[in-house]
């Protein structure tokens, strides 16, 4: 018997997982008229982009920036749509300032298109041919991206939405589709750059989980190119947590329901259809079967196969098993006395390190700062969040996690010592987070973070499909295109919603 009372008269859609991917179509279901309910486990909304508040200060879990807030931007549509305003924010202006091993004076990745032209003229000369390809591409990309593609398809309505939003333009990037950043350094004569290559590798971690030699170039066109005008990088006003906050008002102001706490423990599937959710009340242990027209999981696509068990196709299960493994992350989260923030601080760092006291799989460390008045911090207070991919695997097997725990943490705060200014008279509190932390509070699997890598044969028209195998029951998320951040799984989001309705 369904615990969940509903109107009939519509399509009842199950959304696994609350994170913004799954809040967003969820709220975007709701506002169309749809029965709405999403199911997450953990204590509060908004996944990898939640916060958490520890002795007056307030920590974003994972994300910390968010594009696509401008006019036009995904989230600018999504929240006119859903007509609810904008969160308050700032653009990051530099978006991130690197230091590459042994260097002072960071690059500074500006937020105005000249300015960063000049920086990067200054810093590596001889690089415009490279950076020219990738505004050329990154144009022609967003351009098509911004005519709602469905990528990859699979089925006819797919396929035409693709068609329809191709143009001659867009075809400048089909001779491109199967090289990397590496082929590309390499086709303008930049191949033994390596101080090129290590900035690239720096910054293509952070947005495709794999080196400037992996990342799938046109993935990367837009990667490196979103933190400029007429696009951007935002600083939110008091947390991460404002963006899934006002999704969860619209969605319960049109009817939808959000249940914390409740556990899906398997996805149904009725003669290769999904047809219903097995949830688990975390607090009562109560266990009930949930129909569904349609089942959205918001969740990673290990998750997706676990979730659907022996009724998960092989085909799909050897895909997914044959992946190369996904990161995690280290995270540590300071809480300071803004004494220890040098003067005039970006918002965002990241930091590579030498040989000695690794840290991470490249030996970096991306740090986000929070500013006066943003609400992350008490008065004459301030946040450092500083994080790195980890492989989770040593998380999991290691003898003694505690000790693993602590010296990742001792190594970061002697790294961000060398910047800022931590002593225990400025340093107010201290707590990390690792793989397993992430397992333990988003569910993802094994604690992976930031989807599955931007390779060729898993970015775009290669990667996984919102539309699933299985019949009514999609994917969304940073396992799909376009890829992780927020703006990437919202747009997975408004994908799977038009599918949904194309089918009624």
């Amino acid at each position: 018997m369904s615990k969940i009372s509903v109107d009939k008269t519509k399509s009842r859609v199950v959304v696994i997982g609350a994170g913004i991917g799954g809040l967003t179509a969820g709220a975007l279901l709701a506002h169309r008229g749809y029965s709405v309910l999403i199911l997450d486990q953990a204590i509060v909304p908004g996944g990898c982009a939640s916060t958490f508040k520890r002795q007056g200060f307030t920590f974003d879990v994972g994300a910390t920036q968010v594009a696509g807030l401008e006019p036009g931007g995904i989230h600018h549509r999504i929240f006119s749509e859903l007509e609810i305003d904008l969160p308050e924010a700032t653009p990051c202006d530099p978006a991130c300032a690197v230091y590459l091993p042994g260097e002072i004076t960071p690059i500074n990745v500006w937020r105005d298109p000249e300015k960063w032209q000049q920086e990067r003229q200054r810093q590596f000369p001889g690089s415009e041919p490279f950076w020219k390809l990738m505004a050329t591409l990154f144009n022609a990309s967003w351009e098509f991206q911004g005519r709602d593609p469905v990528l990859p398809p699979r089925n006819l309505w797919d396929l035409w939405q693709l068609t329809q939003a191709v143009r001659p333009s867009t075809l400048i990037t089909v001779p491109f589709t199967l090289f990397t950043v590496g082929d590309a350094l390499r086709l303008c004569g930049l191949g033994n750059d390596r101080r090129l290559r290590t900035f690239l590798d720096l910054q293509l971690k952070l947005y495709s989980q794999v080196n400037a030699e992996e990342t799938a170039l046109l993935y990367a066109a837009t990667a490196l190119s979103v933190s400029q005008l007429p696009q951007g990088l935002f600083h939110l006003e008091g947390s991460m947590q404002v963006l899934s906050d006002r999704l969860v008002q619209s969605l319960e102001r049109d009817g939808g329901k959000l249940l914390m706490r409740h556990t899906v423990e398997q996805i149904k599937v009725e003669n290769g259809k999904a047809t219903a959710v097995v949830i688990r009340n975390q607090k009562t242990g109560e266990v009930w079967t949930e129909a569904a027209d349609h089942v959205v999981s918001n969740v990673t696509v290990q998750n997706l196969v676990q979730l659907l068990g022996e009724k998960a196709p092989s085909g799909y299960q050897n895909r997914v098993e044959k992946l190369p493994q996904a990161s995690g992350a280290f995270v540590v989260y300071l809480g300071v006395d803004a004494s220890a923030i040098p003067l005039e601080c970006p918002p965002h760092l990241q930091f590579m390190y030498d040989a000695n006291g690794p840290i991470g799989e490249n030996n970096s460390l991306f740090v986000s700062v929070s500013h006066p008045g943003d609400g992350r911090a008490p008065e004459g207070k301030a946040t450092i969040i500083a994080s790195s991919f980890v492989d989770p695997a040593p998380w999991w097997n290691t003898q003694d996690y505690p000790a693993l725990k602590q010296k990742y943490t001792q190594q970061a705060i002697a790294r961000l010592a060398q910047y800022f200014y931590l002593k225990p008279e400025t340093i107010i509190h201290v707590e990390a987070a690792t793989p397993r932390s992430f397992a333990h509070y988003t569910a993802r699997d094994r604690g992976i973070v930031g989807g599955i890598g931007q390779r060729i044969p898993t970015f775009g028209p290669f990667g996984f499909a919102n539309r699933t195998p299985i019949e009514h029951l999609w994917l969304v998320g940073d396992s799909t295109h376009p890829g992780e951040g927020t703006a990437g799984v919202s747009y997975s989001a408004l994908t799977v919603v038009r599918q949904i309705e194309a089918q009624m």
